[in-house]
């Protein structure tokens, strides 16, 4: 026989070994695998899109919402509205000035900020109820009436704090700050900090007024220069995904939301679940370009504009392995604040337990979402507070979930809670406005 021959019989073709797809074998790399399913999903996808395309034809008309902006209601109320706002954070102003020279009981002080920032956030939902308006301006309106509220509820809480106890600022370390890996670009000002009263001055109020923040500091970490590289690459973005995001609303979505009225009004609810699932993707697809663009790209902005170093507005959310942790890190300006101004006063001074704490801070949380949503559109529902209130028992039955499932949780919570939402305000929204006005017309 030939030694080649003798050679390969002697050679053993079996070994002891696992299957690539057993968990015992070890075998991670399953990047084509991967890949597959990123075909698969941009095949699907791309499919539905022609099929769309097909069915209604180019929709994309970029002008058509700027056309609407002006002629849908009226704009004016919303102007007047911002104007108004202005007087409310001069107010708040006049109120520390005058802290700073007279004294007043903490009962007394409370029912002061309390009662003239509740009239702050009263005074919308009143002009959209008497004067017809344009929902889109409305909602950008109550947004920043939001903001407000909370930033001065800030502006005095931290100034209260500063009179009590009487802190005085400490000088903040020289450490570098980066910001996308340009090393050394963000740092600490080394301009003198200042202290109290000192902060209180027009330019320290309105600054902190713009700045991408809701809580209050005397000195926040500044940038030394602006870099202009920076601020046109976030320009950019903006311009591009404003354009997509508007492409997507007017080719994907208005069809889905204005053909699923028909199986709410008929209650059918296994074609009320295809319209859902039908919805779930291009909503999804635009909560998540809206999460960067405002997230990333314009806060970024703001911030390097104003020369605002901490530009920790989100972390790493998509990692989620527990509700809790999703609403803690995918708005960080807004936690900071719930924690700082809600959570831990009712911890620390009333003696709350953490639990009854967190629960009325998501209760909180929910009553701003559906102020957010009701009052632009002049119909007051309770989805997006259910919404959100809903999160409070989804959590505990969450967190009773592996790490990997309480992921894909979070992901399913996300992608068909929102759209639900929609098609339940666009369901009341065409009742109240439509068949109502219908009604009217014919009796």
């Amino acid at each position: 026989m030939n030694p080649l021959h003798q050679d390969f019989l002697a050679k053993p073709v079996h070994q002891p070994k696992d299957s690539l797809f057993s968990s015992s074998s070890g075998y991670t790399n399953y990047r084509g695998l991967i890949n597959l399913c990123y075909t698969i999903l941009f095949l699907s996808n791309f499919r539905v899109a022609l099929e769309n395309i097909l069915k209604y034809g180019i929709l994309v008309d970029p002008m058509r919402v700027i056309i609407d902006y002006f002629t849908i209601g009226n704009i004016i109320p919303t102007f007047y509205l911002l104007i108004i706002l202005n007087a409310f954070i001069l107010f708040a102003y006049i109120i520390e000035l005058f802290l700073t020279k007279y004294f007043l009981k903490f009962s007394h002080l409370f029912t002061l900020i309390g009662s003239y920032v509740t009239i702050l956030l009263t005074i919308p939902p009143i002009v959209f109820h008497c004067y017809e308006f344009n929902p889109i301006a409305g909602s950008s309106c109550c947004l920043y009436y939001t903001v407000v509220f909370l930033k001065l509820i800030s502006y005095h809480m931290v100034n209260y704090w500063h009179r009590q106890y009487n802190v005085r600022s400490k000088k903040e370390d020289n450490n570098n700050l980066t910001s996308d890996g340009n090393n050394g670009e963000i740092q600490s000002s080394s301009s003198p900090l200042v202290e109290y009263p000192n902060n209180l001055t027009l330019w320290n109020l309105y600054y902190f007024i713009f700045a991408p923040t809701l809580c209050y500091e005397l000195n926040f970490p500044r940038t030394k220069r602006i870099r202009k590289s920076f601020l046109i690459k976030r320009l950019l973005e903006i311009f591009f995904l404003v354009q997509i995001e508007i492409a997507l609303i007017q080719q994907w979505m208005v069809p889905a939301i204005q053909n699923s009225l028909e199986p709410f009004m008929e209650m059918s609810y296994t074609k009320m679940l295809e319209r859902l699932l039908k919805l779930a993707v291009p909503n999804h697809l635009c909560w998540l370009i809206f999460f960067y663009l405002v997230y990333h790209s314009y806060l970024n902005l703001l911030g390097e504009i104003l020369c605002f170093a901490d530009r920790e507005f989100y972390k790493d959310w998509w990692n989620s392995d527990s509700i809790e942790y999703f609403w803690r890190t995918w708005n960080t300006p807004t936690h900071r604040w719930c924690v700082r101004h809600l959570y831990l006063p009712l911890v620390v001074s009333l003696k709350m337990n953490t639990v009854k704490a967190s629960a009325i801070v998501f209760l909180a949380s929910a009553f701003f979402h559906e102020y957010l949503v009701s009052v632009p559109l002049n119909m007051y529902r309770i989805w997006a507070f259910a919404g959100m209130a809903f999160q409070i028992p989804l959590a505990l039955l969450v967190q009773r979930l592996p790490k990997k499932v309480a992921n894909y949780a979070m992901w399913l919570s996300l992608i068909i809670g929102q759209p639900l939402c929609i098609l339940m305000y666009y369901h009341d929204y065409y009742v109240i406005h439509v068949v109502n006005a219908v009604k009217q017309v014919s009796n």
